[in-house]
């Protein structure tokens, strides 16, 4: 809250007052931050008297305040690859201090690369399905080193097969956040997709989306002004379709309303494109920005009362 981080930033000035150091903050999830607890932390920021350190998984240009970003330098950690995951997977088990070291285990690599490509280049999804695959199954006899996995007939290792990994990471991760970047980054894809009669591509986006728990409502209103905005006049059955799907969605619910998504969504990739009535409404409105509005001429009136003499 604000009266405990007052009181860290007043330790913090002490410190550097009466011992010359600057104090570190790190604050995970800085996005959780308001934009009053924000601003407590710019004057001593400005000042060099905080060493401020955030982690977000959002877009910072959107949750943090621009003041304290303007004088932050950004740096953007992409997801790990699926090499790079598995790299992460063999250290973790030959790591005997921090690791799963002490473990006799033997990692098929079917095995390894299905954690990899589940994890989604992330990092922790991947090591605790490592850890719940390697803590749940039972030691077979082999060759292997001494460790916890042994009993009275010897060494014992721990086979993690693919069955096994299938079994630690049922759900792959889909890195998603309904209010940020990936949102709209993902609608982008699939309609830039419908756009360009991409079947295939759009598919892949909506099962991305519906995966991740978006809105399906959401996905229906956008299939509805694509089919008025980009196909509009080339197929005037486009917008009764989508409109149609709409219903549909509401009507059966999750999970069938999947179907009428897909449905419309192959037909909008089929239909031929048109945004004559989209960009000839722009050109209009462009017109009436950049120029003196137009009476509307005598011939266009409404004729049917008498016009007013002192008008």
């Amino acid at each position: 809250n604000v009266a405990e981080m007052r009181r860290f930033i007043a330790a913090a000035a002490n410190r550097l007052r009466t011992s010359g150091q600057r104090t570190i903050l790190f604050i995970d999830e800085i996005h959780h931050f308001n934009k009053a607890q924000q601003d407590i932390l710019l004057p001593d920021v400005e000042t060099g008297n905080l060493r401020l350190v955030g982690a977000t998984t959002y877009n910072p240009f959107f949750y943090v305040n621009s003041a304290l970003v303007s004088r932050s330098q950004v740096f953007r950690l992409e997801p790990l690859s699926v090499e790079q995951l598995e790299q992460l997977i063999d250290r973790a088990l030959a790591d005997k201090e921090r690791g799963l070291g002490n473990y006799n285990v033997k990692i098929d690599k079917n095995a390894r690369r299905h954690l990899a490509k589940l994890s989604d280049g992330d990092a922790r999804k991947c090591l605790n399905a490592l850890e719940i695959g390697v803590l749940t199954t039972p030691p077979v006899a082999g060759v292997g080193e001494p460790g916890p996995a042994i009993n009275d007939r010897g060494y014992n290792i721990i086979h993690f097969t693919l069955a096994v990994a299938e079994e630690s990471i049922q759900q792959k991760a889909v890195v998603y956040d309904r209010a940020g970047d990936a949102h709209y980054d993902t609608i982008s894809a699939f309609i830039k997709s419908m756009r360009a009669s991409d079947e295939k591509g759009a598919m892949y986006w909506l099962a991305k989306m519906l995966h991740a728990g978006e809105d399906f409502r959401f996905i229906a209103r956008r299939i509805v002004i694509f089919a008025s905005e980009d196909i509009g006049l080339a197929d005037p059955e486009a917008l009764p379709l989508a409109i149609a799907t709409q219903h549909a969605v509401e009507f059966v619910g999750l999970p069938e309303a999947r179907i009428p998504l897909a449905h419309a969504t192959a037909y909008m990739c089929r239909s031929p494109k048109s945004r004559e009535a989209y960009d000839a409404l722009n050109a209009a409105s462009e017109k009436i920005e950049a120029e003196q509005t137009k009476r509307v001429p005598e011939r266009l009136k409404n004729k049917h009362f008498p016009v007013n003499p002192e008008r």
